[in-house]
């Protein structure tokens, strides 16, 4: 007897897109491992504690989305040549500055983040309401990282948007 209230022809494109996310995230992990271990200069020691808490959260999302997968009654992708053929996201050199570093993690958010609507999108057709919730988090822990990230990025003389919002 089944404890899922889908039936296993529905899940099928829910568990698509969460494989393409399960890749995408291993690319992710594996580009921050890199910066982790080659980030030089002055912002050494903020972005080397920086890229191993995304890596370490990476990680744990990997572990996550797999085992969504499994609990969807389906075997999650595991090679990662199949990873490096499905991922929106590329492979990168190891050698680049510290803000090229971040500027392509925040590009990768941006295809991870493009991946979890797909995921949340295909989910909510079939009401896999487990999906839905656990995307969901991942969804606003990213942007909230990208957020800092790009703040990281900027000069204490930016600004946000400068008009008010008014509430009625």
């Amino acid at each position: 007897m089944s404890y899922l209230n889908m039936k296993d022809e529905e899940l099928l494109t829910v568990v698509v897109e969460l494989n393409i996310l399960l890749a995408d995230y291993h690319i992710y992990y594996q580009k921050l491992r890199s910066n982790h271990w080659n980030i030089l200069g002055k912002n050494f020691f903020d972005l080397h504690v920086k890229f191993e808490e995304l890596y370490n959260d990476a990680r744990v999302k990997i572990d996550e989305i797999a085992e969504r997968i499994l609990t969807l009654r389906y075997h999650p992708m595991s090679k990662f040549s199949d990873y490096l053929k499905v991922s929106s996201i590329s492979e990168a050199e190891p050698l680049k500055s510290d803000t090229e570093m971040v500027n392509e993690i925040i590009k990768d958010h941006k295809l991870i983040l493009k991946q979890m609507s797909k995921v949340v999108e295909k989910a909510e057709r079939i009401n896999d309401e487990g999906t839905i919730d656990l995307i969901g988090a991942y969804i606003r822990e990213l942007e909230k990282s990208s957020w800092m990230l790009s703040a990281w990025n900027k000069n204490t003389k930016d600004n946000l948007k400068t008009s008010v919002v008014e509430v009625s």
